[in-house]
C-alpha cells in the first residue's frame, strides 16, 4: 500500500450516524476510532459527509473522531429560528460536554472554521488546539465589506427568500443539482473531486421540511465576530491550512494568520492549486498535514 492510499480513504464511504437529542432538536452526529479526542465541523450547507474521506484515516491513526451535523444541516432538525454563530458554539459545547468530556482538538471548514476559533477563545477549558481550513471570516459578508450595488442585491435576494410567495420557488432553483455542481466548479479546482456523490451530499438536506427556512435565516443572520477580534484571545495552538486558489476566502484574508507564526503558536500551510474545501478535493496532502501536526502537539 502506497503513502497516498494510506492517508486517502475510499469513497464511496458509509459513515455510522447515530442521534442526539439538545434542546429538543435532534442533532445527527458519527464517531469513529479511539484515543485523544478530535472534532470535525462543517461549512455552510455541508455535513458530516463531507469529512468522509478524512475521519477513517484520522480514526486509523490513534484519534476518537466526531462529526456532527450542526443544527439547520445535514441530518439534523431544521426548525425555524433565528441562526447564529453563537447558537451553534453553544451546541457545540453541550455536544462536548455530553458526548466527550476531555481537552480535545477541533477542526472546521469555512464557517466551521470560525465556530472553532470562537470555541477555543470563549471555552479554552475544552480544547487542546485547533485546525483551520480556509476558515470564514463572518457567517455573512459585513454590509461594509460589500459595494453599495452588490449590497442592495443581497438585500433584494435575501428578502425575496424570506417571502412565503415568492421564497419555496426561489430556493428550489437554487438547490438545484445543476446549480450546486456549478458553484462546486467555482471553489473546486480539481474537477475530478466533483463527482455525484458530493452532489448528492449536498443536495440530500436541502430537500428536508424546514431547509428553506434555514436558508433564508441564516441569509439575514449577524456575521458575528471578526477572526481578529478572537485571535488576541487564543492561547492553545493553531494550524491554519489554506487552499490558495479559493475564490470565495481568497488567501488574501490568511495574512492575520500568517503574522502570527513568529510570534504565537500557529502554523500556516498555503495548498496551491486547492479550493475552499481542501480537506475534500486533497484530502490525501490534507490527512498526513493534519497528522503530521497533531503528532507534534503529542510530544
Amino acid at each position: 500500500m502506497t503513502t497516498e492510499q494510506q492517508l486517502t480513504s475510499p469513497t464511496p464511504l458509509t459513515l455510522e450516524k447515530m442521534i442526539w437529542e439538545w434542546n429538543g432538536h435532534q442533532i445527527q452526529y458519527t464517531v469513529q476510532g479511539s484515543g485523544r479526542p478530535l472534532v470535525l465541523i462543517h461549512g455552510f450547507g455541508a455535513s458530516i459527509g463531507h469529512w468522509r474521506k478524512n475521519i477513517p484515516v484520522l480514526a486509523e491513526a490513534g484519534y476518537q473522531v466526531f462529526a456532527l451535523d450542526l443544527l439547520g444541516f445535514g441530518g439534523s432538525a431544521k426548525p425555524a429560528i433565528a441562526y447564529t454563530v453563537e447558537l451553534w458554539v453553544e451546541l457545540i459545547k453541550d455536544f462536548w460536554s455530553a458526548q466527550i468530556g476531555q481537552p480535545a482538538y477541533f477542526a472546521g471548514n469555512s464557517i466551521g472554521g470560525l465556530l472553532c476559533l470562537m470555541v477555543l477563545a470563549e471555552h479554552p477549558e475544552i480544547a487542546a488546539g485547533g485546525i483551520l481550513l480556509n476558515p470564514a471570516g463572518g457567517l455573512n459578508h459585513r454590509p461594509e465589506e460589500l459595494s453599495l450595488p452588490l449590497r442592495l442585491v443581497m438585500e433584494t435576494f435575501a428578502k425575496a427568500v424570506n417571502s412565503k410567495q415568492f421564497g419555496p420557488w426561489l430556493f428550489n432553483r437554487v438547490r438545484q443539482k445543476a446549480r450546486i455542481r456549478s458553484s462546486l466548479k467555482q471553489v473546486y479546482r480539481d474537477p475530478d473531486a466533483i463527482t455525484d456523490e458530493l452532489v448528492e451530499l449536498l443536495y440530500t438536506p436541502s430537500c428536508d421540511p424546514g431547509a428553506q427556512q434555514v436558508f433564508a435565516a441564516i441569509l439575514t443572520a449577524p456575521a458575528g465576530p471578526r477572526p481578529t477580534e478572537l485571535l488576541p484571545r487564543i492561547e492553545k495552538p493553531l494550524l491554519v491550512l489554506w487552499g490558495e486558489a479559493d475564490p470565495w476566502t481568497p488567501i488574501a484574508g490568511a495574512a492575520v494568520y500568517q503574522s502570527l507564526t513568529t510570534s504565537h503558536n500557529v502554523k500556516f500551510v498555503a495548498i496551491p492549486d486547492t479550493g475552499h474545501c481542501p480537506h475534500d478535493e486533497r484530502p490525501d496532502v490534507v490527512n498526513r498535514l493534519m497528522l503530521d501536526w497533531l503528532a507534534q502537539q503529542r510530544k
